[in-house]
């Protein structure tokens, strides 16, 4: 017997996703795990945004995951750089050290 994918056990998945990423988000300190904490956030909305356009049989729900798709590549591209270039600076990549960091 097959069973279907719903649209509720879509919306369940990309609260998950997206709750958890939140709870990575807030609970890490390390730059690295932040950015991936973000990209499963980001994932969780891709998620809801195709459910939302199955469930209305549009394509502007893949369209609209594909855009956060690409917005999620060059954020984690971006976010990558910049901590990188942090780490070359000070050497650590402990969050809390870039709070008390001053401009040279």
């Amino acid at each position: 017997m097959a069973s279907t994918i719903g649209f509720v056990h879509l919306l369940v998945l990309g609260s998950a996703l997206f709750v958890t990423g939140l709870a990575g988000f807030l609970a890490r300190r390390n730059l690295i795990l932040m950015f991936l904490a973000t990209e499963v956030m980001f994932q969780g909305i891709v998620v809801t945004a195709v459910a939302f356009g199955r469930y209305h049989g549009q394509l502007s729900g893949q369209a609209f995951a594909l855009f956060l798709l690409i917005v999620a590549a060059v954020e984690a591209a971006l976010g990558l750089g910049l901590v990188v270039l942090m780490f070359r600076r000070s050497g650590s990549l402990d969050a809390e050290a870039w709070r008390t960091m001053r401009e040279e």
